[in-house]
């Protein structure tokens, strides 16, 4: 009877500690979400990298080469500068890559980042499961490498970014979108 009366107790307790916790926008604020995602006027900064693991990457990044908090299958990018970001017609971004390549690479080192400054081609916008926003283009980078890139960007303002080259396994980045800050750029 003393180990039923326990159970019990555990499950009410697990009941309540399980209770979903969302975190509801108002509409003004989902409002704001999709003015800033449909004004393509937005910069993202990644706070994880989560390379395609494969047996060679795993050996790797195990090595004990990775950032605190970091294994083969979560980087930690916070302190490491990168960005992503779409302006207009254009995306511009610097995201450091982890992972395997299946082309022969540049000797000077200069492409190991995936680096983009030009215009997305293909650009789709959907609107996916509680206000989500889906943005799907294809891109070049600075190597001339061709990127089929997939954005997912919650009205919380987290993102995912899903990149699949050409040359290079599939790596996707966690983090934050915000606006384009202008005054940034006058100097």
């Amino acid at each position: 009877m003393k180990h039923m009366g326990f159970c019990l107790v555990v499950i009410i307790a697990l009941s309540f500690s399980c209770k979903s916790s969302k975190n509801i926008l108002t509409a003004s604020q989902i409002e704001e979400f999709n003015a800033l995602i449909s004004s393509r006027n937005y910069t993202i900064e990644s706070n994880w990298a989560q390379p395609q693991l494969t047996a060679a990457t795993a050996q790797v990044l195990n090595s004990g080469l990775l950032p605190p908090g970091s294994n083969a299958g979560a980087i930690n990018l916070v302190g490491n500068s990168n960005f992503f970001t779409i302006k207009g017609d254009s995306v511009t971004s610097y995201l450091p890559f982890f992972g395997e390549r299946q082309m022969q690479v540049a000797y000077n080192g200069t492409d190991s980042a995936i680096q983009f400054n030009g215009l997305m081609e293909d650009y789709e916008e959907k609107v996916g499961k509680n206000d989500r926003k889906i943005i799907s283009f294809n891109a070049k980078s600075n190597n001339s490498e061709n990127f089929n890139v997939i954005v997912v960007v919650f009205p919380n303002m987290k993102s995912q970014i899903i990149l699949n080259g050409t040359s290079r396994f599939t790596i996707r980045y966690s983090g934050e979108v915000s606006p384009i800050d202008e005054t940034k750029n006058q100097s």
